[in-house]
């Protein structure tokens, strides 16, 4: 299992907000930790608000990709619906040089919708635009010379798309949340896909990767490149009680805060608890607990290629998510290796 981060790029960290340069200094930061220790991935979202600094992931990513050495760059996601196919492949084929070949890209619709009017998008094209987009994407990826014509965006006979990528074939995977249509296109097109979890229990999404999985199968396309990738919120320390100290305080205070925005009930230590719990969404713990729940999930789910930490929604400070990364790297992921020998 390729275990890494994902970030949203967050300068908040409690009810104490850093400047945007100190925040993005101290995320490249934590890449280049993430890269010493021997994490897989480190990705970085897409959004467009004020707590956030991660709108154009690419220019992050490239910033790392200099820093760095030997962990993989991608976004988390790239919202393609409100994007041009064109600059996308674009920015993520110059990071794929940059990087030599260590670039990748995680694309969907996106759960906040602040990008559609900001780029001037009908949110009742929500499926169309994502739909067409793609396919021109992976024609992209696909071919140097591009003849193709949608709706949403101009024609293009027989035009160049420059840089190359340094991959032969840029890796592409689909964001998904719990959409039974979205699994099965992913299947079908044989797109690797990345599921956000943020809430429940994971064994539940199994029907769905069942799906993604059959899909996959009657595409035509073998069991082992039908990847599935897991997104969820943790947290690691060098106790259960210390993560837990750590993470439930800030974690209360923002997702009560986003549960308004988005009609969820307010964080309560009874339902965290549950989410902490064996079979429950949030992977916070020690190291022993945190593997022992990650290979749980695994299980569970048939399979789990990549699983990524989001760590960003909980307030923790710049040296605990440091501290974290380097117990992913120097603790958890051998006990995840050896367990799941």
């Amino acid at each position: 299992m390729e275990i890494g981060i994902d970030s949203f790029a967050s300068a908040m960290y409690g009810s104490k907000t850093l400047s945007s340069v100190d925040a993005m200094e101290q995320l490249l930061e934590r890449i280049v930790q993430a890269d010493q220790v021997g994490l897989d991935v480190f990705g970085i979202g897409e959004h467009h608000k004020k707590e956030f600094l991660d709108s154009v992931p690419a220019v992050i990513l490239a910033a790392a990709a200099a820093r760095t050495k030997n962990i993989r760059l991608t976004s988390a996601v790239t919202v393609l619906s409100t994007s041009d196919p064109v600059r996308v492949y674009q920015s993520f084929a110059t990071l794929d040089l940059i990087s030599k070949g260590r670039a990748e890209l995680v694309v969907g619709r996106g759960s906040a919708i602040e990008a559609y009017p900001l780029f001037g998008f009908d949110l009742n094209d929500y499926d169309a635009l994502f739909k067409e987009k793609l396919e021109l994407l992976l024609k992209i990826r696909e071919q140097e010379f591009v003849t193709w014509s949608g709706k949403f965006r101009a024609a293009l006979k027989n035009q160049p798309v420059y840089p190359r990528s340094t991959q032969e074939t840029l890796p592409v995977w689909l964001g998904v949340g719990g959409t039974p249509e979205s699994f099965v296109r992913a299947g079908t097109l044989g797109l690797p896909l990345m599921v956000a979890i943020i809430g429940g229990e994971t064994a539940r999404f199994r029907p769905l990767i069942d799906l993604y999985r059959e899909a996959g199968r009657r595409a035509g396309f073998a069991p082992e490149q039908l990847k599935v990738g897991l997104h969820s919120p943790g947290y690691v320390a060098a106790s259960n009680e210390e993560a837990i100290a750590d993470y439930y305080p800030g974690y209360a205070e923002l997702w009560t805060k986003a549960g308004k925005e988005r009609g969820w009930p307010p964080v309560t230590r009874a339902g965290f608890d549950a989410l902490i719990a064996p079979k429950g969404v949030l992977v916070v713990g020690s190291p022993e607990q945190v593997a022992e729940k990650l290979i749980r999930h695994s299980e569970a789910l048939g399979g789990v290629d990549r699983f990524t930490f989001q760590m960003d929604n909980a307030g923790l400070s710049h040296a605990q998510l440091l501290r974290s990364i380097e117990l992913i790297g120097t603790k958890v992921m051998p006990l995840v290796n050896k367990g799941s020998d």
